[in-house]
């Protein structure tokens, strides 16, 4: 089982970017398809965006279509979100986790998650 740690959130004024990154332990990690997923206050969990473990496929929500990109280092067990073009509506806790396809769904194995907080 993988063990994840994110890092990179923050607070950032609308139209601005972040970069994320989710760093697992464990040999498996280039094994496994990769996603990003959030929670904004009050609201369910949700799909942001997700990577093939060999990088070929990638898939992303709507919301974020065009304004987020997601890509990996296998040599570095890290998977990244670039975030640009931010919205408060982005305003979530950020996850990644590994998942059964690059649309989902996720497999466990929750990091504590990053903040990111977009300022109107």
């Amino acid at each position: 089982q993988l063990q994840l740690v994110e890092s990179g959130g923050g607070l950032v004024q609308a139209g601005g970017a972040l970069r994320l990154s989710c760093t697992a332990s464990g040999r498996a990690f280039s094994n496994y398809a990769m996603g990003w997923f959030r929670r904004a206050p009050g609201k369910e969990r949700e799909f942001v965006a997700g990577i093939s473990w060999n990088v070929v496929s990638t898939y992303y929500a709507a919301s974020v279509q065009g304004r987020f990109t997601i890509s990996r280092d296998n040599a570095k067990n890290t998977v990244y979100l670039q975030m640009n073009n931010l919205k408060p509506e982005d305003t979530a806790v950020y996850y990644c986790a590994p998942v059964r396809s690059v649309m989902g769904p996720p497999l466990g194995s929750w990091g504590q998650g990053t903040q990111v907080t977009v300022s109107s």
